[in-house]
């Protein structure tokens, strides 16, 4: 067995990994990042990148169709259109090849050393890789476990044939005459809603009593109408039980318990993801848990010197965009610099349609820690850009202490919006009052508006509503 060493071992080139991992090249440490599949992770190659992908397909299909069925209010027509998804899905391929060659030369010009294989700890500091040449021994002075997260499975309705996982979703080259969506948050939602507006009969099973039960409902309305618009069948309380029918159908349990059966050519489970804990011996290591999670500290320390975790694998957030800040704090830490977690904020998006973005402290959030909060929105049917563009249904809403009006939480619900959410996470990293972003001059015309409108909206003097 090969032996080779290095200062930095990263376990997992997803986007904590190969953040702290390019990191550290250019910090000039002798850095190895094991991957067993591609480059990039499951962000990269089957979740954040493909499935946005598919949405703008989508999106822009369901226009033209608008068009093609007379319906279109911007007095454009067409003739009506086609859809060959395997095209859609090599062009979505194309753009994850280009990613993973993205991130395997980023990772090269940092000095970098790429191995692929699967990974096993033989203590904290060894880790045995099984590649297609052989097996290696790598040792090292300290290890990143950047594993990442998997989709969750149901007991009874276990991954196959016509269950499939959003990894297999966004793997099909037919759309599925009729798609039954389990799980109504958002991964079900986003991809649900894509293959609606690809002319897919989708119904959605969401045991909560409400679909995207992790937002307010404030937030999740609009998405709400949206769905019913597009067609959509929404079973709330709902819970899928088992396949009928030779496979062909779905057993649920509705919310005033009875048993009803929904036909369905594919069955998409989406109940959630669970950290990647096993398979790559780190029984052997005795950390310390939180529940399913490895447990950190604000330096992403394990409980054992010199075994870093970052990412889906230390709980939630589950979000790309903090495992790349933690990867890339990390490398700053092993490099000797002082670096410790320190973020007022992290956005998160839901991708449905109108989009969901949220910073910061919820309203009630803000009054479970006992803060005396204002709160107020504006909506985007006052906004003339959003009105320009079709896309009126949604708000911008603002939470503020009330004594010193310092910014809590910025929420949105909005077409597009999610492109607003660094101006979200930027005012609360700073500090910023609402008077901040009130006397901000926000270009007109522009979505951006109705977030300094909220924050006048919130100070008693609002001009546009």
């Amino acid at each position: 067995m090969t032996e080779i060493t290095c200062k930095l071992l990263v376990i997992g080139a997803g986007p904590g990994g190969y953040t702290c991992a390019i990191r550290a090249g250019q910090l000039g440490i002798d850095t190895i990042v094991i991957e067993a599949e591609r480059p990039g992770g499951t962000c990269l190659n089957v979740g954040c990148i493909p499935s946005k992908a598919l949405i703008h397909a989508a999106d822009e299909y369901e226009t033209i169709a608008i068009a093609a069925g007379g319906k279109s209010a911007l007095g454009i027509s067409t003739a009506r259109p086609s859809l060959d998804f395997a095209k859609t899905i090599a062009w979505k391929d194309g753009i994850v090849r280009r990613l993973n060659g993205g991130v395997a030369g980023l990772l090269k010009k940092a000095g970098v050393r790429l191995i692929a294989g699967h990974a096993r700890f033989r203590d904290g500091k060894s880790i045995e890789v099984k590649t297609q040449s052989g097996s290696q021994m790598i040792h090292a002075e300290a290890v990143v476990i950047a594993t990442g997260s998997e989709p969750i499975a149901i007991p009874t309705l276990p991954f196959g044939g016509r269950v499939i996982s959003s990894t297999e979703a966004l793997a099909l080259t037919e759309i599925p005459d009729r798609l039954i969506v389990v799980g109504g948050g958002y991964i079900g939602l986003e991809l649900g809603t894509a293959f609606a507006k690809m002319g897919a009969a989708v119904t959605v099973v969401e045991a909560a009593p409400r679909i995207l039960p992790q937002y307010d409902a404030e937030l999740s309305e609009p998405v709400g109408r949206r769905l019913a618009a597009l067609g959509v069948g929404v079973l709330t309380g709902a819970k899928a039980k088992a396949l009928v029918s030779d496979g062909r159908a779905l057993a649920v349990e509705t919310a005033d318990g009875q048993q009803t059966t929904l036909d369905a050519d594919k069955i998409l489970v989406t109940v959630g993801r669970r950290p990647v804990t096993s398979g790559f011996g780190l029984e052997t290591l005795d950390l310390d848990m939180n529940g399913s999670f490895i447990r950190i500290d604000d330096r992403c320390r394990s409980s054992m010197r010199g075994v870093f975790a970052i990412g889906d694998v230390t709980g939630e957030p589950m979000l790309a965009h903090r495992a790349m800040a933690q990867g890339e704090m990390v490398a700053e830490i092993a490099a000797g610099r002082h670096r410790a977690w320190d973020r007022v904020s992290i956005p998160a998006i839901c991708f449905t349609d109108p989009e969901i973005v949220t910073v910061g402290l919820s309203p009630s959030e803000a009054s479970d820690q006992s803060f005396n909060i204002k709160t107020d929105r504006f909506p985007f049917k006052a906004n003339g850009r959003a009105l320009t563009l079709e896309r009126e249904d949604g708000f911008i809403r603002t939470v503020a202490r009330a004594d010193n009006h310092v910014l809590l939480g910025i929420q949105g619900v909005g077409a597009g919006i999610a492109e607003l959410s660094a101006a979200f996470s930027l005012a609360l990293e700073m500090g910023a009052r609402l008077e901040d972003v009130a006397l901000t001059v926000h270009a007109h015309p522009t979505q951006s508006e109705a977030l300094q409108e909220a924050a006048l909206k919130l100070l008693g003097h609002a001009i546009h509503i």
